[in-house]
């Protein structure tokens, strides 16, 4: 069978007579990177074996572990699953095995499918209360393995951390996975709040063998929420759990009859040609599975964005009105006003003071200068403002959809206040109609969510989650808020979120062309969940020139460059030479620009007019649709680093390079990647630090490209265009 038929294809043993071994029914799905076998026994499915095509596959010998018990009428009893052969459904892109429990009666749905031709293969389990009374379930992961493999065989791990408040000096972890490993990578929207916390990572991980191929496989979890992928190695098994985070515990969820439990979805994909060969990969995936079709559309995404922020809280109508003239001065897509705007936290209408109009008139003026209008808004905070439409803490509405009781000296902090829970149906449909008005009211092309959006614990009884365990709650104070661990810190994650998804979702169909960034305080939101539900990221809190390439680093390794934004900020730059290594800092992925542009030199901002253009007509096409290149270390500051961009389609790509503060490492050679090596290729090298030249595919991805740059904390930009045979 050729790869053009195989793509997307699903081979399957029939329902009816398709038996593996008696009472168990099997089936394939596959795309191009991805095969998984699957298997139906009695009473629990497995994934018996995943692969590579043409490579050694990777064999479970474990079947998935279904929920043992659920609490009925306060009371424990046991669950006994039956394949239900005849519900069990199969089409060419999907796998749903239903299992049922006759009393009490749940309906147990465990389904695959196929998304796209390429890349991963989509994993979820639903748990359907059929009966006519409330019952509580409790942790089901969403995929469960047990990988056979061989002792003497070298595997390695990979993981990202998130660039949350700022990139550790680590990032992007490479690890031998060797006998007696052990890990637990955790995910959340709040992370890192408490020093003695390990970096959240984002939640993904990749497993490669260590051969020629360099294949293995990765999986990922779509979802916001409190989740986490474990693994552990003793001789001849890796055992992997992904999903929901079961710490701390135990949890436990409401059913009530007719409703259903979804765990997060997963994703499982194979790989080939190392960690760049499943990003380059997994980058396409999430751009037509998660990504909003819209948005894609639009060949000016990534934007080029002025952000108020250069000066702070202070922004008002005549600095707005004034970075907009320069904005378009310079050529930049969208003015975005940060903090500061609004009367009070929780209380988000214009400051008077400041905007003696309002908002509307800002986008509107704006919209003349052929600009997009974004805004911050920290949209869940509540505060003390007592006007009326604010987020009063102490209105007793707004009290019960907070997440604790505040003392009666709390003040919020200048832009961020105290979360309210939205998984309360009343909490979420104020947020649907507020964060509504904001839009319609103030003529929004984009909306910025900041601050802590989704609820990390909860002390409350009488909202939709499971009650905290009174004997094992910690209740702390963080950025001036007030933050709940216990038992059910996960359950009250999971509603908030799935509240969160339902608001997005309707904002987007009620306004198609609204972009969403998801900030929540720099970093600590990405995820695939949120992927699926915005359109960028702000990556990390600190915004230098070596904190912006290293969570971008790390961020690349798993989401497109193009929803990847780094705030360019204020930083000394003594020499052009410096401003512009400042600039293409910031410039791989979604380029804002957070500083006074006013105030810079008529110099710098030529320079910058420039730089703006060349990102817009040659950088912004490869960022949106090329193969990316990891083809240096984790930058250090001090040594070279470097980014590739190959888009084999137009034949064209770019190089990124940045030069370190060591004096005497004038040079530095990149081997390339993605190339033909019989090809010729013609470099340009755009500062003229070195003559155009041709070279062979071989030359570069062996011996390198050579870049020479004088000047530490300097750059340059090489471009490559495929040239004759």
């Amino acid at each position: 069978m050729s790869c053009a038929t195989r793509v997307g294809w699903i081979s399957l043993l029939c329902l009816s007579c398709g038996v593996s071994a008696p009472g168990q029914t099997s089936a394939r799905l596959q795309t191009f990177d991805t095969e998984l076998a699957l298997e139906a026994g009695p009473s629990a499915p497995r994934l018996t074996a995943l692969g590579v095509p043409g490579q050694p596959k990777w064999e479970n010998r474990a079947s998935e572990v279904l929920i043992a018990s659920a609490e009925v009428s306060n009371k424990p009893t046991p669950l006994h699953w039956t394949f239900n052969r005849g519900a069990s459904q199969i089409s060419e892109q999907r796998v749903a095995f239903i299992y049922d429990c006759a009393s009490p009666h749940l309906r147990l749905t465990w389904e695959w499918r196929t998304r796209q031709a390429y890349g991963p293969i989509e994993h979820q389990i639903r748990i359907e209360n059929l009966d006519n009374q409330e019952i509580w379930i409790p942790m089901q992961d969403s995929l469960a393995f047990n990988w056979q493999v061989d002792p003497h065989t070298p595997l390695e791990h990979l993981f990202v951390e998130k660039g949350a408040n700022t990139p550790s000096p680590v990032g992007t972890h490479q690890v031998a996975l060797a006998e007696g490993y052990r890990w637990t990578g955790t995910s959340s929207t709040y992370g890192d709040l408490r020093d003695n916390e390990p970096r959240e990572i984002i939640p993904w991980s990749l497993v490669q063998r260590k051969d020629a191929a360099q294949t293995g496989w990765y999986a990922g979890i779509e979802f916001s929420g409190r989740t986490r992928i474990s693994m552990a190695r003793e001789k001849d098994s890796l055992q992997v759990a992904i999903g929901l985070n079961p710490d701390p515990g135990p949890f436990r969820t409401r059913l009530a009859p007719g409703e259903v439990f979804e765990t997060p979805v997963v994703f499982l994909g194979g790989f080939r040609d190392g960690p760049d060969g499943a990003g380059n990969v997994l980058r396409r995936w999430v751009r037509a599975v998660l990504g909003n079709p819209e948005t894609w559309k639009n060949p000016n995404y990534p934007l080029v964005v002025n952000n108020s922020w250069g000066g702070g809280m202070d922004v008002n109508e005549e600095i707005a009105l004034r970075m907009i003239r320069d904005s378009a001065e310079l050529g930049v897509d969208m003015f975005h006003i940060d903090a500061g705007w609004f009367r009070g936290v929780g209380d988000w209408y214009p400051n008077p003071r400041k905007f003696p109009h309002g908002l509307a008139v800002i986008a509107d003026d704006a919209h003349k200068h052929g600009l997009k209008f974004g805004l911050w808004v920290d949209w869940t905070q509540a505060g003390l403002s007592t006007e009326p439409g604010a987020l009063n803490a102490r209105d007793p509405k707004v009290r019960d959809w907070m997440v604790t009781d505040l003392p009666a000296d709390w003040k919020p902090e200048p832009f961020k206040g105290q979360t309210i829970d939205l998984g309360v149906p009343e909490a979420k449909r104020w947020a649907q109609h507020e964060v509504e008005r904001i839009v319609t009211d103030y003529h929004l092309d984009m909306l910025e969510h900041d601050g802590y959006l989704v609820a990390h614990g909860c002390d409350r009884t009488d909202h939709p989650h499971a009650a905290p365990d009174p004997l094992n709650k910690c209740v702390y104070k963080s950025w001036g808020a007030y933050w709940v661990d216990s038992s059910n810190s996960t359950d009250v994650s999971y509603h908030a979120v799935r509240a969160y998804y339902d608001i997005y979702s309707k904002l987007r169909q009620d306004h198609p062309g609204l972009l969403f960034e998801v900030c929540n305080d720099g970093g600590r939101m990405v995820d695939f969940g949120s992927a699926s539900h915005g359109d960028y990221f702000s990556i990390t809190d600190t915004y230098d020139p070596l904190s912006n390439r290293r969570a971008f680093y790390d961020t690349s390794h798993v989401l497109p460059a193009a929803m990847l934004e780094s705030y360019v900020e204020k930083w000394p730059t003594p020499r052009i030479e410096n401003f512009r290594y400042m600039l293409r800092s910031g410039m791989m992925g979604w380029l804002t620009v957070m500083t006074d542009t006013n105030a810079w030199s008529p110099q710098q901002h030529a320079e910058a007019k420039k730089g703006i253009d060349l990102y817009k007509k040659e950088l912004r096409p490869l960022i949106r649709d090329a193969h990316l290149y990891h083809v240096s270390p984790r930058p250090d500051g001090v040594h070279w680093d470097g980014i590739e961009y190959w888009d084999s389609d137009r034949q064209r790509g770019v190089v990124y390079a940045f030069r370190g503060t060591v004096e005497g490492e004038r040079t530095h050679s990149y081997a390339l990647q993605g190339l033909q090596p019989s090809d010729r290729y013609l470099l340009k090298f755009y500062d003229h630090s070195a003559p155009d030249r041709t070279v062979t595919g071989r030359e570069l991805m062996a011996s390198g490209l050579k870049v020479v740059l004088s000047l530490p904390n300097s750059s340059e930009l090489i471009f490559i265009e495929s040239g004759a045979h």
